[in-house]
């Protein structure tokens, strides 16, 4: 008995002293109540949102990036004279300020870090440009080692988002419709291709969602409220298909912003801003088609991003106009969602874990 108690007590601990929360970061517009980036502690249980604090003031952090060991965090600030801001992640979860640099274009709308942690790119909406920047292992972001420009003098260019995959990095152009594919070369990004698919006429590439292994990207788009696939090929990507977000009942005005696969990858989730609703395709993981089986409410008014906690069960979303999050508990076997509750919070637009 000597030698078993220790390990019972180890034991029972391990299994009801384990702490289910992790930190939720939220970026924010600054034009109404709110003062920059806020953290809320999430159960990851229950879903409850709690303990909400102010991590630090910024002007406008409307999209947030983890570096990939999650000490630093970086912010677009969503300007005329458009810069990126580098934070460490104090014990206490508040955020300090490293250094800001400028994104050398107008209201950058989007940062994204690569998973080494040295690069990051950063989308100038209105700018019509990219920044690439090199990154210091203490966080510190230096300036752009590199500006792509879309812009012409007949095409009007909004880059809103980019990602990097090994030594790809791809750029969804809304002004331009299309998605562009870089890849690096002498530490340079050299274009490889000025679309990887085929758009519909004014469909407006927002976001996009690659698979892990990179053989499928998922495309929405804005302005047409609609999601394109496509598969990667010796030759680059053949188009799949392009199907609606919305409701067949629904036909008023909508336009989508975020879109993220499911931990497993069964399941893809978009935005809808108008019809307000998250909605939810099952994913042939073979043919990479969808099949949509739900359009569900925000309880909310203008979803912007949402995200998956990091177990994978429960979606949350940034209802900028209403100021609210809304948590969605996940069914694991049919991808389907069901509303559990929202928490306030002054125009919410990014949301970090």
């Amino acid at each position: 008995m000597t030698f078993k108690l220790p390990l019972l007590c180890l034991t029972i601990c391990l299994l009801n002293c384990t702490n289910p929360s992790t930190s939720l970061y939220v970026g924010t517009y600054t034009d109404e109540d709110s003062e920059g980036i806020y953290q809320f502690e999430f159960n990851s249980e229950t879903g409850e949102l709690n303990k909400k604090q102010l991590a630090t003031t910024s002007e406008n952090p409307s999209f947030i990036s983890y570096s990939p060991d999650k000490n630093h965090i970086y912010a677009v600030n969503e300007n005329e004279n458009g810069t990126i801001s580098a934070f460490k992640v104090e014990d206490d979860k508040t955020l300090t300020l490293i250094n800001k640099v400028s994104t050398q274009g107008a209201h950058p709308c989007h940062v994204t870090i690569n998973k080494q942690g040295d690069k990051a790119v950063v989308s100038n909406y209105t700018g019509g440009n990219f920044s690439l920047h090199t990154v210091e292992n203490n966080g510190i972001l230096n300036e752009a080692f590199q500006v792509i420009n879309h812009k012409t003098d007949s095409l009007i260019s909004h880059v809103h988002s980019a990602q990097f995959f090994n030594e790809d990095l791809y750029v969804a152009d809304l002004g331009l419709n299309a998605v562009f594919n870089y890849q690096l070369s002498n530490n340079n990004y050299k274009l490889v291709s000025p679309s990887i698919v085929k758009m519909e006429n004014n469909a407006g590439p927002r976001h996009f969602s690659l698979t892990k292994d990179g053989k499928f990207i998922y495309i929405i788009n804005e302005l047409s409220s609609t999601i394109t696939s496509a598969k990667k090929t010796k030759n680059g990507f053949e188009f799949i298909e392009t199907v609606s977000t919305l409701a067949d009942a629904f036909k008023e005005k909508s336009y989508c912003a975020d879109i993220h696969l499911s931990k497993d990858e069964q399941f893809l989730y978009g935005s809808n801003r108008g019809e307000n609703s998250i909605v939810v395709f099952k994913r042939d993981i073979t043919s990479g088609k969808l099949n949509k089986i739900q359009n569900i409410r925000v309880h909310g008014d203008w979803p912007r991003n949402f995200t998956l906690d990091p177990t994978g069960r429960f979606l949350l979303v940034a209802n900028q106009k209403s100021h609210n999050i809304s948590v969605f508990k996940i069914d694991g076997a049919t991808g389907k969602l069901n509303f559990l509750h929202s928490v306030e919070i002054p125009s919410p637009v990014c949301l970090l874990f």
